[in-house]
């Protein structure tokens, strides 16, 4: 499977290391002013490189091309010829103007699945509109939903949009338009909003809400309501995670602390307040290694919060090796293991050309 990324900073290049995490060709398109611009942002790492880039494009090739020259269009237009996949997050019409858009590739290559990742898609009145993951999880309505109620809406400490609403439906549009194109023989093209899809994370609230059930920000059981579903500090300034929405969850913690179950504390409503604080009081009574050991005894869905710089020693990561690679460089959930270095700029170049049939100038 070759695919083309045309993509840069974080969406796209996301995508696109899945498909090589799963064994595509993936051949990173960067132009010879700067490229990816994501390589040279601060902070930097090895080789003044930031080591998110060398994350998100490990295992791809990269090739310089300059598509606002003839040379560079004619160039991209050889390896749209032999490609499967082609994807690409500038904004809508851009490509187009170029006289590179889907209309124009998908004459060249029938089979050719283009998929545009874009704030807001590739029609309505947003269409044209900038944007990052912030903007996109306030349009979305998922901030509203995200923070307390009498305070102002919470900036996630995740990119939901970028990688959840964009990268990963964009894995999903194209595995989905390959197994169709397997049946049709032809390709197509896949709209991707990031808007759109980091709407579809507010399922469950907006799914309450048609049902007639109107909680304020940050009083649903699911996003703060309820006692038994947050965070709490504990004796050594750490924090460890409940999530005992189950009768049976919140009966096993009660019985492991030693209080009595009220079922009532799985329900939202003005008591909570007093629940809460008299959970604070139980979890600031041990250490956070303390509560794990409880969890470890207890089964009631309750979790240590860990650091950043903890997750590469966590027994169950490194069990599983999700940190193979190092802390940099975790595998995806569906491959077994990262798929390589990330590329210089242009460190094949002449390769991908001469693969194409494009004699070296």
């Amino acid at each position: 499977m070759r695919v083309l990324d045309l993509s840069r900073l974080l969406p796209g290049p996301f995508a696109t290391m899945v498909l090589a995490d799963l064994g595509a060709t993936v051949d990173k398109v960067e132009d010879p002013r700067g490229g990816d611009y994501l390589r040279f942002m601060p902070p930097q790492g090895e080789g003044g490189v930031n080591p998110v880039f060398t994350m998100l494009n490990r295992g791809k090739r990269s090739v310089v091309l300059d598509l606002k020259t003839e040379d560079g269009k004619e160039a991209l237009k050889a390896l749209v010829a032999q490609a499967d996949v082609l994807v690409e997050s500038f904004r809508p019409g851009v490509l187009t103007k170029l006289g590179l858009g889907y209309e124009t590739l998908s004459v060249l290559n029938p089979k050719l699945i283009y998929c545009a990742i874009s704030g807001y898609g590739q029609d309505g009145p947003l269409v044209d509109r900038a944007g990052h993951d912030l903007n996109y999880l306030a349009r979305a309505g998922v901030m509203g939903f995200t923070g307390p109620a009498d305070g102002a809406p919470q900036v996630p400490g995740v990119q939901i949009a970028d990688i959840g609403g964009g990268a990963l439906y964009a894995v999903i549009g194209i595995l989905a338009a390959l197994q169709e194109r397997a049946r049709t023989g032809r390709g197509k093209m896949v709209d991707i909003s990031m808007c759109e899809g980091a709407l579809s994370f507010a399922a469950f609230g907006i799914g309450l809400r048609a049902g007639g059930m109107e909680f304020p920000r940050g009083q649903d059981m699911l996003m703060g309501g309820i006692a038994p579903y947050g965070t709490y500090r504990t004796k050594d300034g750490k924090y460890v995670s409940l999530a005992s929405l189950e009768a049976k969850f919140w009966n096993a913690f009660c019985q492991g602390v030693g209080i009595e179950t009220k079922m009532d504390a799985l329900m939202p409503g003005p008591h909570q307040k007093d629940v809460k604080a008299k959970l604070a009081t139980i979890f600031a009574e041990r250490t956070r290694d303390e509560w794990a050991a409880f969890a470890d005894e207890h089964d009631c869905c309750l979790e240590p919060i860990l650091e950043p710089h903890e997750l590469e020693s966590d027994p169950q990561h490194m069990a599983r090796g999700v940190f193979a690679a190092g802390l940099g460089n975790p595998r995806t959930p569906i491959a077994p293991a990262c798929s390589g270095p990330a590329p210089s700029q242009g460190e094949h170049t002449t390769q991908i050309l001469t693969e194409a049939g494009i004699p070296k100038k």
